[in-house]
């Protein structure tokens, strides 16, 4: 039988290795990513009995009675002296699968993270809609957190976060920061949000847009006077501005196309990379600032435009992902095989010979 303190060291392990995540899947032995690569760790197959084994010992009976009825299941896990995991639990051909994502202690500061200078004074506006995209693992969670952390610092207002799990956990300093998780403190995202509105909140997290109805009370919140934040697994600003128009039927775009571009304040869209040195990963950002031109081009939907105005307008703090690419490239911090792979214009990184 596993043990919970097996399974705890299985997991210190992984930390004190620097992975970003721990898979346990009945049918192989454990695996961790590092440096984006998965890797197994040393040690026998995993049988349907050691995977039932690990469920037992990490959930607890309100969380076992969720996972038998969804088949699924998000929740955070605390290890004492080691980190706090986001953890999904799901069933598989043959068994069971476990997910694990290492959430650091600490909180990094938007500078740490290498973030532009334009993601901090999003964080200092008191009205309006911030979005952070990028696919899953990307970061966007340690993106927000450190802006929840800024605010939480240099302001003084009241912050309600809905998370699906908690990650991140922020310690009483100058704001009142009240986090709430899916699952246990409420049913649903939409719900959380509408119940948010009622108490009284300067700013507002919602850990991810999945719905009409979460969009569309996520806009309404900006529109009267809070500061939202939210993510979406988008790639890009112009992909991310039209997947919120498209959640909506036709006969309502035009109504959202002027609420997103009244509350709409910035787009950050990331990317982990790989370090060229083959150790660790370094963020890829685009910024857009939304100024009178996008707002403009966004209540017509000329949503194509965005990017040259991104272009000329770096003097605002605006920075397209190619141009970002463009100078970790020079720093040599990442291959140019890396840039060519994640460039929305990957000839503009091949040798003058090899373009087209």
């Amino acid at each position: 039988m596993i043990s919970r303190d097996q399974v705890h060291q299985l997991l210190a392990h992984a930390w004190k290795n620097d992975a970003s995540d721990i898979h346990l899947s009945q049918g192989y032995p454990p695996l961790v990513r590092i440096d984006g690569r998965l890797q197994p760790i040393k040690g026998r197959v995993l049988t349907k009995q050691d995977m039932e084994d690990v469920i037992v010992q990490i959930l607890d009976d309100y969380q076992m009675e969720r996972f038998r009825d969804q088949m699924e299941l998000d929740f955070g896990y605390n290890v004492e002296g080691v980190a706090h995991f986001r953890v999904n639990v799901f069933n598989k051909l043959g068994g069971f699968g476990m997910a694990f994502r290492i959430i650091p202690d600490n909180i990094r500061s938007l500078t740490e993270l290498g973030m532009p200078e334009g993601l901090a004074e999003m964080s200092r506006e008191m009205e309006g809609l911030v979005l952070v995209t990028g696919p899953t693992g990307h970061g966007k969670s340690t993106t927000l957190a450190a802006m929840i952390d800024l605010m939480n610092q240099e302001r003084r207002s009241h912050i309600i976060t809905v998370e699906d799990p908690i990650e991140y956990t922020h310690p009483p300093k100058n704001c009142l920061v009240q986090q709430r998780e899916l699952g246990h403190h409420t049913h649903t995202f939409t719900a959380a949000l509408k119940s948010s509105l009622r108490e009284d909140p300067d700013v507002i997290l919602v850990g991810e847009m999945r719905d009409l109805e979460t969009i569309s009370l996520a806009l309404t919140a900006a529109e009267t006077g809070h500061l939202v934040l939210s993510t979406l697994h988008t790639r890009n600003a112009p992909d991310t501005v039209n997947r919120i128009i498209d959640v909506f039927p036709p006969e309502q775009q035009s109504q959202i196309l002027a609420q997103i571009s009244s509350s709409l304040l910035g787009i950050v869209s990331q990317r982990l990379l790989p370090h060229a040195s083959g150790r660790g990963r370094i963020a890829a950002v685009e910024i857009m600032v939304v100024n009178s031109a996008i707002r403009n081009l966004i209540r017509e939907r000329k949503t194509h435009q965005i990017r040259s105005v991104m272009q000329s307008s770096t003097s605002e703090g605006m920075q397209t992902m190619d141009d970002h690419l463009l100078r970790l490239l020079q720093r040599g911090q990442i291959t140019r095989d890396t840039a060519i792979k994640y460039a929305l214009e990957p000839d503009r990184f091949l040798p003058k010979s090899a373009r087209s």
